[in-house]
């Protein structure tokens, strides 16, 4: 954990579940890190002051706002893109404003804030952005646009991954399947039909999320690039 000791870490959307999380392990690495919010201003604050972190307001789905917030934090050595949103239900029926706001933070600032991040990274940087294995598969209906959003971080990925690649900086997608958080909760009314298509019948932790990402920021992942890491539970085998 010391190879993180001074590293300047950014993670959009940070202040609840899986960003919080990432916050956290890294802040106990020694890492100087910020992270964004949005509307979550209590759990940042909070957050921020248990690990010393630094908490910035940003909207995901303001382009502008995204691109000053990386820009703000100046040369970073890892970037975590983690803010997303879920829309689910009939797609006959849900509101277009709905779903382009969801394509605003799910796609739009994951491309801004990895292009604004790249322009001053440190050579043999890290980014890593937080998917869903919804992009591989889509079990259920009611959930395209989600992982339409999901899947474009593939490419984003992948594409991030050839154009930095002279520079030594990686770029790779973790897509969980479910995780225990407000969003996704173990004890919500889906979590028993979820189980049912998992080699591993229950929801991820957190901490294992985190885990995976601090692994792809070390030095032991230094060749793994234009990946996607899946920590699912074996979703769909």
């Amino acid at each position: 954990m010391s190879d993180f000791k001074g590293k300047a870490v950014m993670i959009l959307g940070g202040s609840r579940g899986i960003g919080a999380a990432i916050v956290r392990h890294f802040a106990a690495a020694g890492a100087n890190v910020t992270f964004t919010y949005a509307s979550s201003a209590d759990e940042a604050q909070k957050i921020a002051s248990e690990t010393g972190a630094k908490a910035v307001r940003a909207d995901s789905a303001l382009r502008s706002e995204v691109a000053s917030a990386v820009a703000d934090a100046g040369a970073l050595d890892m970037m975590i893109i983690n803010a997303g949103v879920a829309i689910t239900g009939d797609l006959l029926k849900l509101e277009a404003d709905a779903v382009d706001r969801l394509i605003d933070i799910n796609v739009r600032a994951p491309y801004h804030a990895g292009v604004e991040a790249a322009r001053k990274m440190h050579d043999n940087g890290r980014i890593i952005i937080i998917g869903s294995v919804n992009g591989d598969r889509v079990p259920w209906p009611g959930a395209t646009a989600y992982a339409l959003s999901k899947s474009a971080m593939q490419g984003l990925g992948r594409g991030l991954a050839r154009d930095l690649g002279h520079r030594g900086i990686t770029v790779n997608v973790v897509q969980p399947g479910p995780v225990d958080t407000d969003m996704n909760p173990v004890t919500g009314p889906f979590a028993e039909v979820m189980h049912g298509a998992m080699a591993i019948k229950r929801h991820a932790h957190v901490d294992e999320v985190a885990a995976l990402v601090m692994f792809l920021c070390g030095p032991d992942a230094a060749m793994i690039t234009g990946t996607t890491q899946t920590i699912d539970g074996g979703v769909g085998i």
